[in-house]
């Protein structure tokens, strides 16, 4: 799947299940197997009184890096599984003040996670780290915030999301 139907399915789940999201208008920026990354453009919606990108708005681009690469997981398997963050903690580095792009290097943990779960009937969670960089002059990722998002996922009847 490219980029751009990445993109799109991320966008058409805003649109019909979670408007907040579509909102920010997320677009995947990179993907790999086991790394994501997702772009949130610095723009009216997504920027606060200091013009830098509101932290509400981080938090969902972290919500989508974390949880994008485990909806895809599971739509691959054609698996019900039911997906939640149970707890997420912040540090803020220093005002993003462009396009932010959030990185998830998790997708070897994700599988394993998902493996275990499709293999018990319990809820099973794990800690996915998201960072949260600009790019630089020089064009490399600069941090500006540190996410730990705790994913948690259980078979179900109603499947994911």
């Amino acid at each position: 799947m490219t980029q751009f139907l990445r993109t799109l399915g991320l966008r058409l789940t805003g649109l019909l299940k979670i408007p907040l999201l579509a909102s920010v208008r997320p677009s995947v920026a990179e993907w790999e197997e086991d790394r994501c990354v997702i772009r949130v453009p610095l723009r009216r919606w997504t920027r606060n009184h200091m013009d830098s990108m509101y932290f509400g708005a981080l938090a969902i681009g972290a919500d989508c890096a974390g949880g994008i690469m485990a909806v895809e997981l599971i739509r691959l398997r054609k698996a019900k599984v039911s997906l939640i963050f149970k707890s997420f903690h912040a540090e803020f580095l220093k005002r993003p003040e462009s396009d932010v792009f959030f990185i998830c290097e998790e997708g070897a943990r994700i599988r394993d996670l998902l493996d275990r779960v499709l293999a018990s009937e319990q809820r099973l969670a794990e800690m996915i780290p998201v960072t949260a960089a600009v790019r630089g002059p020089d064009g490399d990722y600069e941090p500006v915030a540190r996410f730990l998002l705790e994913l948690s996922l259980k078979r179900s009847e109603r499947g994911v999301i």
